[in-house]
C-alpha cells in the first residue's frame, strides 16, 4: 500500500505558478493521500472550489475534505447573491472506500502580531482488511509552545477514539435514525500524515514519538506512535521536506501505531516535487 502526504501550499509552486494538474501528477499512483492547504472559493487561487477540482482530476478516489477556516464568501452579481464559504483546510482521498469522517478542530492561540490560523485534523476510517484511522493533520506554525496543546489534543483524540466509537452507532431498532450499516467498531490503531510544523530535535517530536533515552532508543509507548521515516531506517535528523527562514527542516511526517511499525517497507522524500513549497512525503506499506 502506497500512501502519500503533502502540503500543497493551494497549489502554489516553487515557481509561484497555481497548477493544480502538477500536483495530481505528483501524487499519482498513491492508495492513500492525505493533503493539506487545500483551499476553496480563495481569491489568491482563483476562486475555485480546489477540493472538487482535485477529486475531479484523479477521478477513481473516495475523498473527504476538512475546513479550519470557514468565512463567507458571498459575491453578488447583477443584484443576485451566489452564497459560499471560503475555506481553507485539509483532504484525504482514499481508493477504497471511507466508511466515516471527523473533523477535529485543534486548540489555537489568539494572536494580534504573527497570524494564527485555525488549525485542523481530519479523521477517516477506510474500508480496509486491517481496520485502520488516518488522518490528515496540519498544525500552526507559529511556536512550540502553541504546537504542543495540539499533539496533546490529537494524543487525546486517538487514545478515546475506540471509547467513543462511530459518529453514529447504538441500537437504531426502532426507526428513528436509519442504520447507516456502518459495520465497523472504532479501530484501535492510527496513521497521522501531515505538516506538523516541528523539527525531529524538538519537544513536539519527542511528545510524538517518546522521550530518547541515555540507554538508547525512544520510549515509545505500546499504544503511541513511531516516526515512519526513522522506523525505515533513516536517521531523525536527516531529510528535509521544507524550508524555514531558509534552512531546509523535515516537517511532514508520518506517524504509526507501534503495533503497525514492522510493516513500514519504505519512505521517502520526493525531493523532485515543484508543486509546493513542501515535498510529499512517500509511504509503503505492507498491511
Amino acid at each position: 500500500m502506497k500512501i502519500v502526504t503533502y502540503n500543497i501550499q493551494f497549489g502554489k509552486g516553487k515557481d509561484d505558478r497555481f497548477d493544480l494538474n502538477r500536483i495530481v501528477d505528483e501524487v499519482s499512483g498513491a492508495d492513500i493521500i492525505a493533503m493539506q492547504e487545500v483551499e476553496r472559493f480563495c481569491e489568491r487561487s482563483g476562486n475555485i472550489d480546489q477540493a472538487a477540482e482535485i477529486a475531479g482530476l484523479l477521478g477513481e478516489y473516495h475523498w473527504v475534505y476538512g475546513a479550519g477556516i470557514d468565512i463567507n464568501a458571498d459575491v453578488e452579481t447583477d443584484g443576485v447573491i451566489t452564497h459560499r464559504r471560503q475555506q481553507f483546510g485539509n483532504m484525504l482521498l482514499s481508493k477504497t472506500p471511507i466508511i466515516y469522517s471527523r473533523n477535529h478542530l485543534l486548540a489555537k492561540y489568539g494572536s494580534l502580531g504573527p497570524i494564527s490560523i485555525q488549525r485542523s485534523a481530519l479523521e477517516c476510517v477506510l474500508s480496509l482488511k486491517h481496520p485502520l484511522r488516518v488522518y490528515s493533520v496540519h498544525l500552526t506554525h507559529l511556536a512550540s509552545e502553541t504546537r504542543l496543546p495540539q499533539i496533546d489534543q490529537l494524543l487525546d483524540i486517538h487514545h478515546n477514539a475506540v471509547m467513543e466509537g462511530p459518529p453514529l452507532m447504538g441500537d437504531m431498532s426502532d426507526g428513528y435514525w436509519p442504520d447507516p450499516g456502518l459495520g465497523v467498531d472504532a479501530p484501535r490503531d492510527a496513521i497521522f500524515l501531515g505538516d506538523f510544523n516541528f523539527t525531529p530535535d524538538s519537544d513536539e517530536y519527542d511528545r510524538m514519538t517518546g522521550p530518547e533515552s541515555p540507554y538508547g532508543g525512544r520510549m515509545s509507548n505500546p499504544d503511541g506512535f513511531v516516526d515512519a521515516w526513522a522506523a525505515a531506517g533513516h536517521d531523525e535528523l536527516e531529510g528535509s521536506s521544507a524550508e524555514v527562514k531558509g534552512q531546509p527542516a523535515r516537517l511532514d511526517y508520518c506517524f504509526i501505531s507501534t503495533r503497525l511499525r514492522n510493516t513500514i517497507k519504505s519512505v521517502r522524500i520526493d525531493n523532485d516535487a515543484l508543486g509546493s513549497d513542501h515535498q510529499p512525503v512517500w509511504i509503503e506499506l505492507d498491511l
